[in-house]
């Protein structure tokens, strides 16, 4: 009998060369999408109806001016959305650790798509009355203040603890793509079809998100979770205070948005001081979308962070820093915008970082609450920033209110390093973490 030939040798896949491990090394980690059933669902979703939602935060303000002419009108609809937020965000927190979150959440994102439908319909009226419009923004940022704690709260509950930062990160790419490729998209539709198609569209993506919430398992509250009350609201008031690497990522960012926020200067800036028109203003702000993209895109590393706390203090320092540089850089447009987009890349690693902290520190029957209070600072502080940048430009002007923020910021960031000393030295393996909860079941 003739011999058997040998088997061919098995093929092996080659090597990454190491430029390419490298750069997947940077590249944010898709890999809460492979594994991750119910993630990669609820991400999908959210990727589509995020587009739809910043449609209409373009339509918005313009639909205001266009039936008003008067900017005041438009201002005044940015506080009919702030309001709601400060008054519900943390109630909503509160009712996120006390019911199941897929339920919620399938609640507030049909009740934003009612929302939307009513401001299509209020256009179609011949005369749409702008009392409606703020009614109507009113009622979908007061579901929109009780949806996004109990989306972030339900993260840690889709992916396992060492997946956490890829998944934030994930979602950070989301948004930063979405507020670069939504306005794109609700400007064509403005200018072709109109304001009603555009609040449309926002309803037909919240159709993804919604079938995407009802094919995820259920997310149940944690054991012994009360009825939602005052008393619980406090509870994760004190939980942030006394667990101070937590009450450091809610510091940190008040400080470098008080300070370094300065979009409320970008038309002076434009017109007054890089004498740039008003396409600089779009520029400035473009700048900002593609630096936080950028960094979005290459946050990869994030997930192998050792000291989280320290990274976050190097990431405001850089914002401050960028600011700062782009105050001072009058004398270059293009260096100003570069300065911005470094800002802009720089406030996204420490979104990420500081959402990793929260996440993983937080008990999962408190991560409703406390996810509560990072919204109200995301949304609040801004803001506060953007009127303390308003109020310091009518004194020394634009140019020097922000570099004065941005060195402000700066100091800021010492001080909070010198203060919580404990939140530079956070090492996230050695520090006492919450049990992961399996998809499906109740927490523990």
């Amino acid at each position: 009998m003739a011999p058997m030939p040998d088997p061919a040798p098995e093929r092996r896949p080659a090597p990454e060369s190491p430029p390419r491990r490298r750069l997947s090394g940077l590249i944010a980690d898709p890999a809460p999408l492979r594994h991750d059933r119910d993630f990669r669902l609820l991400w999908l979703g959210q990727a589509i109806s995020t587009v739809g939602r910043m449609i209409t935060s373009i339509v918005l303000p313009y639909q205001v001016y266009v039936l008003t002419g008067d900017l005041l009108a438009v201002g005044f609809l940015s506080i009919v959305q702030l309001v709601p937020i400060l008054v519900f965000a943390l109630g909503g927190g509160a009712v996120a650790d006390a019911v199941d979150r897929r339920r919620l959440l399938l609640v507030t994102q049909a009740g934003l798509a009612a929302s939307s439908l009513a401001l299509a319909m209020i256009a179609l009226l011949p005369d749409p009355p702008v009392a409606a419009i703020y009614a109507t923004a009113f009622v979908a940022a007061g579901l929109g203040a009780i949806d996004q704690p109990a989306r972030s709260s339900a993260i840690p509950r889709l992916v396992p603890p060492e997946r956490l930062t890829a998944a934030i990160a994930m979602n950070q790419l989301v948004f930063n793509g979405s507020a670069v490729i939504g306005p794109a998209i609700g400007g064509i539709v403005l200018a072709t079809a109109g304001i009603t198609a555009a609040y449309l569209i926002d309803v037909v993506t919240f159709g993804a998100a919604i079938v995407a919430l009802l094919l995820i398992s259920p997310i149940p509250p944690a054991p012994g979770a009360v009825r939602p009350s005052l008393t619980t609201v406090l509870e994760g008031l004190r939980f942030a205070r006394s667990r101070r690497e937590v009450l450091a990522t809610f510091i940190v960012d008040i400080n470098a948005m008080v300070f370094g926020s300065p979009r409320s200067l970008f038309p002076a800036l434009a017109l007054d001081v890089f004498r740039v028109g008003p396409a600089g203003v779009g520029l400035m702000s473009s700048a900002v979308g593609l630096g936080a993209l950028v960094a979005a895109v290459f946050s990869g590393w994030t997930s192998t962070v050792r000291r989280p706390g320290r990274a976050v203090l190097v990431s405001v320092a850089v914002w401050s820093l960028g600011i700062a540089g782009f105050g001072l850089a009058t004398f270059s447009f293009p260096l100003a915008l570069l300065c911005l987009a470094i800002a802009a890349g720089a406030d996204v690693i420490s979104a990420v970082l500081r959402s990793t902290i929260v996440q993983l520190l937080t008990p999962d029957e408190l991560r409703g609450r406390v996810s509560s209070i990072h919204i109200l600072v995301v949304t609040g502080g801004p803001r506060v920033g953007d009127a303390e940048a308003s109020a310091v430009a009518a004194v020394i002007g634009p140019r020097m209110s922000v570099v004065s923020g941005g060195l402000l910021s700066l100091v800021g960031v010492g001080a909070i390093a010198l203060a919580m000393p404990e939140f530079d030295r956070l090492d996230l393996r050695l520090a006492a973490a919450p049990e992961p909860v399996p998809p499906g079941a109740s927490a523990t």
